[in-house]
């Protein structure tokens, strides 16, 4: 009997070590970020460039990017990008938005690039609605557009559901960073243990503005299924954007995505008559009986 209560008690110990280890090491494995030394300097081929600095309540400086179309701009995009690197090479990015004329801000979070800071999501949150308050003193809030990319989909949702911009982009989303973690740990008590559980589906329920939603079929990390899931929270404002054998990290390789883009970009948003069209119309399910 004692032999099995020294095997309980291991197991146990086993599982409050690796639970407290995953409590203070999920920032070393969520985050993988690249920084630059402060003199660093920008530099893209055929881009319109400015970078710009943002203090913090808290004192952290917030390091970021403007990318400027060739013609008048037709709105802002607010850039959220994924967990890895740093602005520096996620501004090869802009031009799929400075081509359709609009200019393009990115920002580093807290200790990636140049940007400082101790890094909470509260914290990052706050962040970004400064970023955003700072784009709402140069334009108005229906030139604003949200896009959010992996991490960053969960940070945009939730700055949608707190303002009222033109449009919100979510690219290869999750539910809820709790529930891609419970992929790998389903038997972690991760609702008390993850410090970002950034739930996107209980934000979704407050955006008000059109939502666009883009995921690959063959996306290993964060399954396309989240993003039908994501799609049916508030679908009268949702539409889901598929791209089919699309992965997680090459979308932007596929024709079909830009395509995707330019529809959004482009097309105004129209509202249907819907007594025009057969919405009321109900299949039978009996049989139509045969005259005699």
């Amino acid at each position: 009997m004692s032999y099995w209560i020294s095997i309980i008690i291991l197991i146990f110990a086993i599982y409050i070590a690796v639970s407290i280890a995953l409590y203070y090491l999920q920032d070393y494995m969520l985050f993988k970020p690249e920084k630059l030394h402060k003199d660093f300097q920008f530099d893209y081929e055929n881009q319109d460039t400015k970078e710009y600095n943002l203090e913090t309540r808290d004192g952290a400086i917030i390091n970021g990017l403007r990318f400027f179309p060739k013609e008048e701009s037709k709105g802002v995009v607010l850039y959220l990008k994924g967990n890895s690197k740093s602005i520096k090479g996620w501004g090869k990015f802009a031009v799929d938005f400075t081509r359709h004329g609009y200019n393009v801000l990115m920002v580093d979070y807290r200790g990636f690039g140049k940007s400082t800071g101790k890094r909470s999501q509260k914290a990052i949150k706050r962040d970004l609605q400064l970023v955003y308050d700072e784009i709402k003193k140069q334009t108005t809030e229906d030139r604003i557009i949200l896009y959010g990319r992996s991490l960053g989909s969960g940070f945009a949702a939730k700055l949608a559901s707190m303002n009222h911009p033109k449009l919100l982009i979510l690219d290869a989303p999750y539910y809820s960073l709790t529930k891609v973690t419970a992929r790998y740990m389903p038997f972690m008590p991760l609702s008390l243990l993850i410090k970002y559980p950034l739930p996107t589906y209980k934000w979704l329920k407050y955006v008000q503005c059109p939502i666009h939603i883009i995921h690959g079929t063959n996306d290993k990390l964060i399954p396309y299924k989240s993003s039908v899931k994501l799609a049916q929270i508030n679908p009268s404002l949702t539409k889901l954007h598929t791209v089919i054998q699309g992965g997680h990290k090459n979308l932007n390789n596929f024709e079909a995505y830009h395509n995707m883009l330019d529809d959004i970009l482009n097309s105004e948003s129209k509202t249907i008559d819907l007594q025009t069209t057969s919405i009321n119309v109900i299949h039978s399910s009996k049989p139509t009986k045969k005259k005699a």
